[in-house]
């Protein structure tokens, strides 16, 4: 992803650059080569500034500047520790004679819920050749990584196996990406009538997909290595003609608006109830795509979010024009001003990989607020609305979500995710190399994999000071 950079963030090294509020921390400032600035063994004035509360002189009730000193080592290295008060971004500002400013550096400080929360980047939803998709499974998670992404999931259209195959392509090399399994639920036609809404199985420990004998399951049949990651609890296939009758038996006993239809009501909610039984993330995906008229009537868009059916709403995602997110944003922070608190991600809904000849490719993505790089442990983070959603389709990047996960979203990707980035890009280019190779090729990618594995979560641990 671009993101507007200083020459700061690559001249000198801070860290920690996030810590708890009420908490003292170190913080470390090294140089890396660049102009001269600091000289060695020589104490400097400090000026700590807190962003939200203005400037002392014009907001005295709120503005909050402090001062402190430091002393240079011989390399020029400063070392200070620091209290900070509140949440919220704090500039550290070295400063020389007659308190000129000679260099300033962004830092951020969280409240405890968020102490121990490290921020993830990642898809929710994209597709492979597997079925309407440009590049294969496994090679759609190396160039995602290549281009930042801690975790992502394959969630090809009617089929959850190819986020098997993608997970299995990497089972004998160590990788920092996390691997989701998934799909995107499309349930069989009940007497030649659809459900039309898409859904997305994010981490679902079994497909709801093949839950029914259609499309993946005459392709790989009903054995649970290929529709399941856990052996136990998990339903048997029906026939179509056995959905059927439940789908209608369903409903003609749900409660819904005159002006919404009853079948396509009742299958989203079976799908999304199946999801939570597989313990995955239910996302209600792009209302507004128009592929002909807008994908998903307003008015049954209004009672999805009257019943709340899903866990979590793609808010951003899959399309470039205006009215696709700028509608699902509005309709967002409309449910919010009514009081219904949505959890939201963002998500490419990739169907190709490569983002010099996609502009769609990288036109959206999600930071999940979580303990660990997990699959259990993002979902739960993302119910409990620890997430944001970001519109990268143009340079200037826009948050939706919550206010103080916007805040802190702006301040990581303008001073931490760059330089975790630039880890993730040799990961991903060697990932790539290790499934598409020559045999050569694959051994030397699997050697380098191993030397630079547990870099990105090496960074986590220095600028967190959790």
């Amino acid at each position: 992803m671009y993101y507007p950079k200083s020459d700061n963030l690559y001249n000198y090294d801070v860290y920690p650059k996030v810590f708890t509020a009420g908490k003292a921390a170190d913080i470390h400032i090294r140089p890396l080569g660049g102009r001269k600035v600091l000289q060695p063994e020589t104490v400097y004035a400090l000026q700590i500034c807190a962003l939200d509360g203005g400037t002392p002189w014009d907001f005295p009730a709120t503005g909050d500047f402090r001062r402190a000193e430091a002393k240079t080592d011989e390399n020029c290295c400063i070392c200070f520790r620091h209290t900070f008060d509140s949440e919220q971004e704090y500039f550290i500002r070295i400063l020389g004679e007659d308190d000129k400013k000679l260099l300033e550096f962004s830092v951020y400080c969280v409240e405890a819920d968020l102490a121990g929360r490290y921020p993830f980047m990642g898809d929710l939803h994209m597709h492979t050749t597997s079925s309407d998709g440009n590049q294969a499974p496994a090679v759609v998670c190396a160039n995602y990584r290549r281009y930042g992404y801690d975790f992502t999931v394959i969630s090809d259209h009617e089929r959850y196996y190819p986020s098997l195959d993608a997970i299995a392509a990497y089972k004998d090399v160590p990788i920092d990406l996390n691997i989701v399994p998934g799909e995107e639920v499309h349930l069989p036609r009940v007497n030649g009538k659809r459900n039309d809404v898409h859904i997305v199985n994010f981490g679902g420990e079994f497909s709801v997909n093949a839950l029914v004998e259609s499309t993946a399951v005459r392709e790989r049949g009903k054995d649970l290595s290929v529709r399941a990651i856990r052996t136990e609890n998990v339903p048997d296939v029906m026939t179509q003609e056995a959905f059927a009758a439940e789908m209608e038996r369903l409903a003609s006993e749900i409660d819904v608006p005159d002006n919404v239809d009853a079948l396509p009501a009742a299958m989203c909610k079976w799908a999304f109830d199946r999801i939570k039984d597989a313990n995955g993330l239910g996302i209600f995906p792009h209302p507004n795509w128009r592929p002909n008229v807008y994908h998903v009537p307003e008015k049954f868009v209004d009672w999805l979010f009257e019943t709340q059916p899903f866990d979590a709403f793609e808010v951003l995602g899959g399309e470039s024009y205006y009215e696709h997110n700028g509608f699902q944003t509005a309709r967002y922070y409309e449910e919010a001003a009514k009081g219904r608190r949505v959890p939201v991600v963002g998500s490419t809904d990739s169907h190709s990989s490569h983002i010099e000849s996609n502009r769609k490719g990288f036109i959206c993505e999600t930071i999940i607020f979580s303990p660990e790089n997990e699959r259990a442990a993002l979902i739960d983070s993302v119910k409990k609305f620890y997430s944001v959603a970001i519109d990268t389709i143009s340079d200037e990047f826009r948050f939706v979500g919550e206010k103080r996960f916007v805040r802190y979203g702006t301040f990581l990707v303008r001073h931490y995710f760059p330089l975790h980035d630039e880890l993730c890009f040799e990961e991903g280019r060697l990932m790539k190399q290790y499934v598409t190779g020559t045999e050569e090729e694959r051994a030397e990618a699997a050697a380098l994999l191993k030397a630079v594995a547990g870099r990105t979560q090496r960074m986590l641990k220095k600028y967190f000071d959790f």
